[in-house]
């Protein structure tokens, strides 16, 4: 199966997507494997966030064996290390987080090839992953960041609400039912839209800031309001927005998964302007710098105005595709895996069954 190489008009085409895809492949190891840049750390989130990119970049060869090779790296309870370098576990023990991720990425690999037999094969992969997840759920409803260490992180659970209603959609087409699954995802939506302050403070990161929109827990108005909370203190006007406020840094990764948390509110213009506006980390040979260094008075720098750090990532390149792939659906050309993060082709929200936090069960309640 075939498809065209997504555009969005007057920002990118698609042989400049080609290329950014190109500058993904370059990066990935012979075993599959796709580290943040050549030579450096591979984790399974970023990894699959890359494949992804390849995908859609129309490199299928490429992002098949990226996926092939994850299950190699899976340990005993279903979980995956947290850090790999040259096909060895660094950090052994399992994220929560980067375990649930598969579940996306496989199911963003069906929506667009529609190979059943591709997912048969990756389906107990996914599955032992997801279900080390949900057994790491906090009574609020967050989900643990390790079994190492029992706070939930905000970011982080606001993506395995994401991954989780990609695994359901899976369990659906594998017709191997997960109800654990859905009443973990009703418990873990309700905490990410009435229980924030019960996750572990990182706001100084902007991903804390967004990612409860781009994750599908909180949209409609309360996604809105959410994004208006912290805008002009994270988003730099012509330059994209900040990784974190302690620094003059704004970053690409960032501001595209911030350019398609607008996206999935309908807020399609700002997203836009994101997207047209963080083209100046792109590189000549299509890969994109992580960052940019601005000047600032409140934060002097010997070295302002710079790409840092010098290396092209493949996460960047990644979010830069996918950010692309979504606003082209509506501004361009887009494929059947464009509302993988607005949550158009995910399974239902999950309705808020068997809270144990406390609050009156709502099955209503989803979108508030």
């Amino acid at each position: 199966m075939s498809f065209e190489i997504p555009y969005v008009d007057g920002v990118l085409t698609p042989a400049q997507i080609v290329a950014t895809a190109g500058s993904i492949a370059r990066a990935q190891e012979a075993s599959g494997a796709i580290p943040w840049v050549p030579g450096q750390h591979t984790d399974i989130w970023n990894h699959v966030e890359a494949a992804m990119g390849l995908l859609v970049g129309g490199l299928v060869e490429e992002a098949e064996a990226a996926y092939d090779w994850i299950p190699s790296l899976q340990n005993a309870d279903g979980s995956w290390p947290m850090k790999i370098v040259n096909g060895s576990a660094v950090e052994t023990v399992g994220e929560s987080n980067m375990s649930a991720y598969f579940a996306v990425g496989l199911w963003h690999h069906w929506l667009i090839r529609r190979d059943r037999a591709f997912v048969e094969r990756l389906w107990p992969s996914v599955r032992a992953g997801l279900d080390f997840v949900v057994g790491l759920q906090l009574p609020f409803g967050g989900i643990a960041w390790t079994p190492r260490d029992p706070f939930a992180l905000l970011t982080g659970s606001s993506s395995i609400y994401q991954s989780l209603r990609a695994g359901v959609a899976l369990a659906d087409l594998m017709d191997d039912p997960q109800p654990e699954w859905e009443i973990v995802g009703g418990r873990l939506g309700h905490a990410l839209r009435r229980h924030r302050d019960s996750f572990e403070d990182k706001s100084h990161h902007s991903m804390d800031w967004y990612y409860p929109v781009l994750g599908g827990a909180v949209v409609g108005d309360a996604g809105h309001d959410l994004i208006e909370s912290r805008w002009d203190h994270f988003v730099r006007p012509g330059l994209g927005a900040l990784c974190v406020d302690t620094n003059p840094w704004v970053t690409g990764a960032e501001t595209c998964e911030l350019a398609m948390a607008l996206d999935n509110i309908g807020d399609h213009r700002r997203a836009l302007r994101l997207l047209t506006e963080m083209q100046h980390l792109r590189a000549a040979d299509g890969g994109y710098w992580t960052g940019w260094v601005y000047e600032s008075p409140d934060y002097p720098n010997p070295n302002p105005n710079a790409f840092w750090p010098e290396e092209h990532s493949t996460f960047t390149a990644a979010a830069v595709i996918l950010a692309a792939d979504a606003l082209g659906e509506r501004y361009g050309r887009s494929t059947a895996g464009s509302g993988i993060m607005r949550g158009t082709s995910l399974a239902a929200p999950f309705d808020e069954l068997a809270l144990e936090c406390g609050c009156e069960t709502s099955e209503a309640s989803q979108h508030a």
